[in-house]
């Protein structure tokens, strides 16, 4: 079930960020905000989350660096290899792994613990989905014609 997910949401997620613009990756909406090329490379490397976060039975909360992409043609690349290493885990994944418990940790401290698969529903899928929302929005504001992803856009008729 999640394999067929995973290929699914892929493909959408290519047809969004092959409309990322090249001259843009510096733009962010706020100061606060992350860049086009940051949040972009997030959205391309999510789907390794599974194999580098949610492998090891417990992890200690890494510091965040958010990387920017230097150029637009290198996150279709960078999604196909993260795409390799998320089918990987997931047709490796018994059930035994899938509902045992996965935790994360900070200096001795629980953050989160939950079973595996709950983990890669929440920090895999839904974090990927609404970071390519956050990526639609932005190539919105920049006036770039956004693609379907489950029905039709302004811009793009879904089964036309």
């Amino acid at each position: 079930m999640l394999l067929g997910e995973l290929e699914q949401e892929g493909q959408t997620t290519r047809r969004v960020l092959q409309r990322v613009p090249e001259g843009k990756l510096g733009w962010r909406p706020h100061p606060r905000s992350s860049s086009l090329g940051q949040l972009a490379l997030h959205v391309a490397i999510i789907p390794s989350l599974g194999m580098h976060v949610l492998g090891p039975d417990v992890l200690e909360a890494p510091e965040f660096v958010q990387p920017e992409a230097r150029t637009a043609a290198e996150l279709i690349p960078t999604l196909e290899e993260s795409l390799v290493l998320a089918r990987r885990f997931l047709s490796e994944l018994t059930p035994e792994r899938a509902e045992a418990m996965w935790r994360l940790m900070s200096a001795g401290r629980e953050l989160m613990a939950a079973p595996r698969v709950t983990m890669i529903r929440t920090l895999m899928f839904n974090h990927w989905y609404h970071h390519r929302g956050s990526l639609m929005v932005y190539l919105r504001l920049l006036d770039v014609p956004l693609p379907a992803v489950y029905g039709p856009t302004a811009d793009e008729k879904a089964f036309g």
